[in-house]
């Protein structure tokens, strides 16, 4: 049986990809089902944690990802990623 093509179209910004992707869920399935049958998938090992923000913080976090159409959380991992690899790249 052949594997239908997935198409993924181009976007005008993130929320509108994000729309999509909400949109697909179907298609997320089968581009990960195919990366780790070809071997290709990488998965990082995550670990649930507990920390105590500031209240203004987590607003701040939940306005700006509502803006660019994320989750909050996903947003604020993604913000914390970006500034240790800074801050690592940084300390050579």
């Amino acid at each position: 049986m052949p594997t239908k093509e997935i198409r993924i179209p181009k976007f005008k910004n993130e929320a509108a990809e994000a729309a999509w992707w909400d949109a697909h869920p179907s298609v997320a399935t089968r581009l990960m089902a195919r990366a780790l049958k070809a071997g290709t998938a990488r998965r990082s090992p995550l670990k649930t944690v507990t920390i105590r923000l500031l209240v203004a913080d987590v607003e701040t976090a939940r306005d700006l990802a509502q803006k660019k159409g994320l989750p909050y959380q996903t947003y604020m991992k993604a913000l914390l990623h970006e500034a240790l690899e800074k801050e690592r790249r940084g300390a050579g």
